[in-house]
């Protein structure tokens, strides 16, 4: 009769159960074969096993084993299906004799000399199995941290395959004190089985994204910060225009410090992704702060969007509830930049390959920041570029991908000794206080809708109910929309920044001001319409 043992895969961001079926051939030749569609980490898990059953004094078959990872028609991926198969394998051949194997799942790859390692993707693991209604999860202890903030179950921590059998047995009660994170605890349940029970929440990263930066250290630039409280408070993309060393790669890094602290869901999903893609570091519980990335402009189109032979998540989920900056943005090809249509409108990325097709979130806060010209200089005297070099320069970044960024903001030329003794007017803690207030409005606008968190996320049939216009704002619009030529998108676009606007003031309706604060963050369409191009 086999064994079965339960463990979880992973499927893009979310998990799956796997059932371990065990069994041996007798009288045939002593040999180990794994079948349900497995990868070469999992092909290669015969021969660890075998090492780390010697090395801890068991014995290895002598018969045929035969290892089944079921469902049998679906690709599973990982070295971490290790524990769970060698635990079967020793319960099969009686050398083992755990209690209530059906209650737990396990998870883990093993050393060679029976040490348990940590895995990637523990969190959606976890998640899965408390779904799928198992009671224990048997971890790694490097991703006890991961794995406790699933609440709902009980996560039994192990360093190595003996301390595994030996809590299995009933002869050892797990617990994870260490750095005071958690609080141990070992009961029995009502059955009398001892149970090695972590309990409490994960050591959460309470600081935010790069604690040393501050908008206080940035000075001259009071326009522009205006328009990134604006592009914060509603998830609004922003793309900054200015001359080489004005601020603005300065200011992109800062604009975490001014979002809202995420949500618990928030911080599962932002977790989730990053472990995942092996990203979270080990003893590494929720992300708290919210990612910030900044590709280099050589980034290729699958680090990007997502892709490789297992389709693994790209920057722009990684970035997923964060910040996407990219920095010197007509350097990056056209190809690439093209590929973030899609991922800007429906805030998720889908990647087709021959072993299967994911769905990765990727809902960002668009962040870039380019030069106005060739020579980086216009409209200072220092430039010597033609309108043709120019318009021929912005050209790099395609229609479509422009008309997707809400703001278009110039950054102001700063002379340093002017501002050198000159106090900052803002502190992020200043301009988080007003995005978090205009931010608390829109959750209570949009409470009924749990797909929309903001202004930029509104609807169509959204904008017709939040955004209407008196007759006065609404012929300043079709005044700006008939010089510039503003297609369907962005005028929603603009209505969208419009209610922004007026939340950031408490307002109920959009007023004048709104609606002249939001055209006066279009500087690149004014720019543009100031040139001409002979061919």
């Amino acid at each position: 009769m086999a064994i079965v043992v339960k463990s979880m895969a992973t499927s893009g961001v979310d998990g799956f159960m796997v059932e371990i079926e065990a069994s041996t051939i007798k009288g045939q030749q002593q040999s180990m074969s794994i079948i349900g569609l497995p990868d070469q980490a999992i092909k290669e898990a015969g021969e660890r096993i075998q090492a780390a059953i010697e090395s801890c004094g068991y014995d290895i078959p002598k018969d045929k084993a035969i290892i089944s990872l079921a469902p049998g028609d679906k690709k599973k991926r990982g070295s971490h299906f290790d524990l769970g198969m060698i635990i079967a394998l020793l319960y099969q051949t009686d050398q083992i004799s755990p209690k209530n194997l059906s209650d737990y799942a396990f998870i883990g790859e093993l050393a060679l000399d029976g040490r348990i390692r940590p895995c990637t993707g523990v969190l959606s693991m976890v998640t899965e199995a408390r779904k799928c209604g198992v009671k224990s999860v048997v971890v790694p202890y490097e991703n006890r941290q991961e794995a406790a903030s699933v609440s709902g179950i009980n996560v039994c921590p192990v360093r190595s395959l003996p301390e595994t059998i030996r809590f299995l047995e009933g002869r050892l009660k797990l617990s994870g004190q260490d750095d005071g994170a958690f609080e141990g605890k070992t009961g029995s349940d009502d059955k009398g089985n001892m149970a090695g029970v972590m309990t409490g929440s994960a050591d959460n990263h309470e600081a935010d994204y790069g604690s040393d930066m501050d908008f206080s250290d940035v000075k001259g630039q009071d326009e522009l910060i205006d328009a990134i409280v604006l592009g914060a408070a509603g998830g609004h993309n922003i793309l900054m225009l200015g001359e080489p060393g004005c601020g603005k790669t300065m200011i992109a890094q800062r604009i975490p410090t001014i979002l809202p602290k995420m949500s618990e869901k928030e911080s599962l999903e932002v977790t989730k992704i990053h472990s995942i893609s092996g990203l979270l570091d080990a003893g590494t519980g929720l992300l708290r702060s919210r990612p910030f990335r900044a590709p280099h402009h050589n980034v290729s189109l699958n680090a990007l969007i997502g892709g490789g032979s297992y389709a693994q998540p790209g920057e722009v989920s990684l970035a997923h509830n964060g910040v996407l900056f990219l920095d010197e943005l007509a350097e990056f090809s056209r190809s690439t930049l093209d590929a973030l249509r899609q991922p800007m409108e429906d805030k998720k990325v889908t990647i087709s390959r021959v072993n299967g097709t994911n769905s990765y979130p990727a809902n960002f806060m668009f962040v870039a920041a380019m030069n106005p010209c060739p020579c980086g200089y216009y409209p200072s005297k220092k430039c010597r570029c033609t309108d043709y070099e120019i318009i021929h320069y912005r050209g790099k970044i395609s229609g479509p991908i422009l008309e997707r960024i809400d703001i278009q903001k110039s950054v102001a030329h700063v002379d340093f000794f002017e501002l050198g003794d000159k106090e900052s007017s803002y502190s992020s803690k200043q301009l988080r206080e007003m995005v978090e207030k205009a931010r608390k409005i829109q959750q209570e606008r949009f409470k009924n809708d749990s797909q929309v968190c903001c202004n930029a996320q509104m609807t169509t049939t959204m904008i017709q109910k939040y955004c209407k216009l008196d007759e006065e704002c609404t012929k300043l619009l079709k005044n700006a929309s008939e010089k510039y030529g503003y297609s369907a998108r962005v005028i929603h676009k603009l209505l969208r920044m419009a209610r922004t606007s007026a939340d950031l003031d408490g307002a109920e309706n959009i007023r004048r001001e709104d609606i002249t604060r939001v055209l006066g963050c279009r500087d690149l369409d004014v720019s543009s319409s100031q040139m001409y191009a002979i061919a």
